[in-house]
């Protein structure tokens, strides 16, 4: 096996290097114990569920996969495998838990089946007697009862297996009670559909019907005999999924249901909820154009919501994470924008200044106060960083450049770390912040390193100051040598691919190392950058996120003239498939050959919530919808195209690779189509399929480029 497959493989193994990492924290109001996942080892995709005692450091298992299901592979309903495409995940075990107040009952599922453990005890896990097909447990905040859905249907069960329980069920089979819909998992960022009250007697439940929703029928070609896989698809125009709220009682012989008055015509979006023990609960709603966003809070007892804040915007509101949440002493917190920054709100003042773009709240103290624990980016947008406010004002928690977040329980901080100066994450264990700070101890990760020290240089180029990361092949020194160059970018709204993070130049290396300079860019519409930034995108896909990386690339190569502009390619996933296609569409004098992955060729075919916050609603805007899509440009080909899609993709459908492609055919414009069976928008995670995608890519590049492959053999590491 050479080099160049074994990093491959042994990237897809590890899950681009991810798997040993310890993730998903949890940590005790006392601060005494933190939860966490992790795999036993860097190429296990079975993650455990850990507790480490801060005080003599000692690491225990608390529920191991291997032991509830043996070695077998795990059966995930239906409902769980849309979940985790959802949030894009690819492990496997407990990939996720929720805990108690105490965070001392945890429950969770594993195929389907609910389980508890005590993180106390530390006792074997139980399996509850529940109806089959569990997703999303949650203990209530006393660990008295879990909460649970299954078959569309929200139920309980008493934390000692008795009582099980339906509190709401579907009335027919467009209908699920507790669950997010598609558009609140996929662009939101809201992952469940239901939250306990603080004692553990009410839930405030959302309530789904997607039957005005239209249907795509989603095909398994290479398995004719197969049903197709049938989905509720809100594209751009159509209409979304009803949602309505409820708080339901634990009552046993009679769940009394209290309906919230939300105001769901003029505010479809149901964005958040939160209920805690410092005021009653809390909502985010959303009209459809993304232009109002209004913080309610609901009275649980007659359902009558209380307008407490709205945040306007000529373009669109965006979404934060964490927020709205009370502090314990009854204000709101949330995140604004106000001269020219995303700022962190409590009641009406403004804490943090207008060049520090807040990106989420991570915990608010449970102690009479202001205490707030929040990740932020100030002058330099790939670095993320830690900070905590209290009434002495903003201390910034992590201390070394990079990407961090962090967990919090008493006076116990877990921060977690990414930069450029290693592989993978640094989980370390305060206790106090600032200059006070202690590291109290350590969690360990057991990814395996990957043996590649990245030649980035991270760069800031052009009029805009873009944020840019060129790799060179390992050993290649500038001024050495004329490269061809391969863009590799994201390039849109919600992803950063330029961090101050070696894992984010592991697969750009080995790109590298074929013989190609590769040069990632953060163009308009990318995070970390403000509103201002965010919104230059509104209306324009096309002619900014483009533009931008072909400024990029001139500047790049006007401090690098090894760059050679004559031979230049392109290849991109999902936004970055648009990207590549657009560009050899509308840009053939700078790219001569692109990759085009997952693209979205049609706009009207992407999802509402996305497509609408950026490029208005169809009806109103058909111009603009003809202006950013890619069919229309099928006549224009004249450089060499590569189409690749996931035939089980249920987010960006191969309709649109489908579309392009007889586009493309009827104006006689020769390309190549790659289907992928059975792969959804992720890409293929098999060892040797993953190895020779990869491989395949860059032969395809290297003959379309008409590059030899002796000008593009890897220089030695040695």
């Amino acid at each position: 096996m050479t080099n160049e497959s074994s990093f491959l493989r042994l990237q897809a193994r590890t899950q681009r290097f991810t798997l040993g990492t310890p993730r998903g924290f949890q940590v005790s109001p006392d601060g005494a114990r933190v939860l966490f996942l992790r795999s036993a080892s860097g190429e296990d995709r079975r993650h455990i569920l850990w507790r480490l005692d801060v005080r003599s450091g000692v690491e225990t298992r608390l529920a191991d996969p291997a032991e509830l299901l043996g070695q077998g592979d795990e059966d995930l309903p239906p409902e769980e495998r849309a979940r985790r495409e959802r949030s894009r995940e690819q492990g496997g075990g407990v990939v996720g838990g929720a805990a108690d107040a105490d965070v001392r009952i945890v429950a969770f599922a594993l195929s389907g089946r609910l389980f508890v453990v005590d993180a106390v005890t530390g006792e074997n896990p139980r399996e509850l007697a529940t109806a089959p097909g569990v997703i999303d447990p949650r203990p209530d905040p006393t660990g008295r009862h879990v909460a649970y859905v299954s078959g569309g249907a929200l139920r309980v069960v008493d934390v000692d297996g008795t009582g099980d329980r339906a509190l709401a069920e579907p009335s027919g089979p467009d209908e699920a009670c507790g669950v997010a819909e598609f558009i609140a998992a996929e662009e939101m960022g809201r992952a469940r559909g239901y939250w306990w009250s603080p004692d553990g007697t009410r839930l405030l439940v959302a309530f789904t019907d997607k039957s005005p929703v239209r249907r795509f029928h989603i095909a398994d070609p290479a398995n004719p005999e197969t049903e197709p896989n049938v989905v509720a698809y809100p594209a751009a125009g159509t209409d979304n999924v009803e949602v309505r709220l409820a708080v339901l009682s634990l009552d046993r012989d009679d769940v009394s249901r209290v309906d919230v008055d939300w105001h769901g015509g003029e505010l479809p979006y149901l964005v958040t909820a939160n209920w805690t023990a410092a005021g009653p609960p809390l909502i985010a709603l959303q009209s459809r154009d993304q232009k109002r966003l209004e913080l309610r809070s609901v009275d649980p007892a007659t359902g009558v919501t209380t307008l407490l804040a709205t945040e306007t915007d000529d373009t669109w509101v965006e979404i934060a994470p964490g927020v709205p949440a009370w502090t314990p002493d009854g204000r709101l917190v949330r995140i604004g924008v106000s001269q020219g920054g995303y700022r962190l709100v409590v009641d009406d003042k403004e804490i943090t200044p207008p060049s520090m773009n807040v990106r989420a709240v991570l915990d608010i103290g449970r102690n009479v106060g202001t205490d707030i624990l929040f990740t932020a980016t100030e002058s330099d947008p790939t670095q993320v960083h830690v900070y905590h406010y209290d009434d002495a004002g903003i201390t910034r928690v992590s201390t070394s450049d990079g990407v961090h977040s962090a967990a919090r329980g008493g006076a116990t901080t877990v921060l977690s770390s990414w930069t450029l100066d290693r592989a993978g994450v640094t989980v370390e264990l305060l206790r106090g912040v600032g200059d006070v700070a202690e590291r109290i101890g350590q969690v360990e990760s057991r990814a395996v390193d990957p043996g590649v020290t990245p030649n980035v240089r991270l760069l800031t180029l052009g009029k805009r100051e873009l944020r840019a990361a060129l790799v060179f092949p390992t050993g290649h020194e500038p001024g050495s040598g004329k490269l061809p160059v391969l863009l590799d970018p994201y390039g849109g709204p919600h992803a950063q691919r330029v961090l101050s993070t070696r894992n984010a130049f592991l697969g750009p290396q080995w790109l590298a190392d074929q013989g190609f300079a590769v040069l990632i860019a953060d163009g308009r519409g990318t995070p970390g950058r403000g509103p201002d930034w965010d919104r230059q995108v509104a209306f324009d896909f096309a002619g900014a996120t483009l533009d931008d990386q072909v400024d990029a690339l001139r500047a790049a190569a006007e401090q690098y003239p090894d760059l050679d502009l004559s031979t230049v390619a392109i290849r991109g996933w999902s936004y970055g498939g648009y990207l590549a296609a657009l560009a050899v569409l509308r840009r053939p004098d700078v790219f001569h050959a692109a990759i085009a992955g997952a693209p979205v060729t049609d706009w009207k075919l992407y999802d509402t919530h996305y497509t609408e916050r950026y490029l208005g609603h169809p009806d109103e805007k058909p111009e603009v919808y003809a202006a950013n899509s890619l069919i229309d440009d099928a006549p224009k080909l004249e450089r060499p195209l590569l189409i690749i899609h996931g035939l089980a993709d249920d987010n960006v459908v191969v309709a649109h690779s489908v579309r392009l492609s007889a586009a493309l055919v009827a104006a006689g414009r020769p390309h190549a189509l790659l289907p992928l069976p059975g792969v959804t928008h992720m890409t293929p995670q098999d060892d040797e399929v993953a190895e020779n995608f990869m491989t395949m890519q860059i032969q395809w590049l290297r003959d379309a480029l008409g590059v030899a492959r002796e000008r593009s053999e890897p220089r030695s590491t040695e």
